[in-house]
């Protein structure tokens, strides 16, 4: 993938393991197209139901000027939104179920504040993360620990630009290096343990960290930013309303550690249960 990214007018006629995933990306994007042209033919303007319906909008507002709003924009940031997000949002998940296997203690914490604000008697909504800072200092320390793109998304300077004595010339592509920030004992004490006292201040209450920052920073950070906040915790308060996790083994054996492939990290393999409440 990294020599097809950097030789894409060469690499894209080789044979090869990017061939496939050429036809695959192809595949999501004809997906995509047809989503884009159902919302077109079913919309109401007045009544936008989604981030494909409030684009058409902007699209036929600005249909006489040059404008970043145009079909290929919607399309591929839509499928942006959909292949990113997806993936991103389960491996986090997948990683965090690990983490509570790991950590009893933490897993019990959460199932005692979702009985407490939530109950059993309805699905969670995301106007209870409001009340549930516990759980919510869990899933940034997943997010933190897990740190799964330490090098960030590359960017291009826009300008000439010097940076601490040095000369970057406009075209420069640059990497914020969150991992650095996510990890750094100043922000973060126990920075190579799983805490999530992290994110708490002395009255047990929810506090912001400036070195938390996993859909990265500047004015082109995660698109997906709140979606996935609000998936994370949809996803992970209705699972531990009605699930306890279990390992097959002890819970010694269990390797939190992510492995590094190319400029992200991925989850180790493991084997666990879901217990009904």
């Amino acid at each position: 993938m990294e020599l097809y990214d950097m030789f894409h007018s060469v690499m894209k006629y080789l044979p090869g393991p990017q061939q496939q995933i050429i036809k695959d990306t192809q595949k999501l994007e004809d997906f995509m197209i047809q989503k884009v042209k159902q919302n077109n033919s079913t919309m109401d303007p007045n009544a936008p139901r989604n981030f494909i319906d409030s684009f058409l909008i902007h699209m036929q507002k600005e249909k006489n000027v040059n404008s970043e709003f145009h079909m290929k924009n919607l399309v591929m940031t839509s499928l942006s939104l959909f292949f990113a997000g997806s993936e991103t949002v389960s491996s986090t998940l997948r990683y965090g179920f690990l983490l509570l296997m790991k950590h009893p203690d933490v897993e019990a914490k959460v199932h005692e504040e979702i009985d407490r604000v939530i109950g059993r008697n309805r699905q969670p909504q995301y106007e209870d993360h409001m009340k549930m800072p516990y759980t919510q200092a869990v899933i940034n320390e997943i997010q933190r620990f897990s740190n799964f793109a330490p090098l960030g998304i590359p960017r291009r300077i826009t300008k000439d630009t010097t940076f601490r004595g040095f000369f970057l010339p406009k075209g420069t592509e640059v990497f914020p290096v969150l991992g650095s920030l996510m990890t750094d004992p100043k922000f973060f004490p126990s920075s190579k343990d799983f805490n999530p006292e992290h994110f708490l201040d002395e009255k047990g209450q929810l506090k912001k960290n400036p070195a938390f920052l996993p859909f990265s920073t500047g004015k082109r950070y995660c698109l997906g930013d709140s979606l996935a906040k609000m998936e994370l915790f949809l996803f992970l308060t209705t699972i531990l309303q009605n699930f306890r996790f279990k390992f097959p083994t002890k819970l010694e054996d269990i390797n939190e550690s992510p492995k590094p492939l190319g400029f992200t990290r991925i989850i180790p393999k493991y084997t666990m249960s879901f217990v009904p409440i």
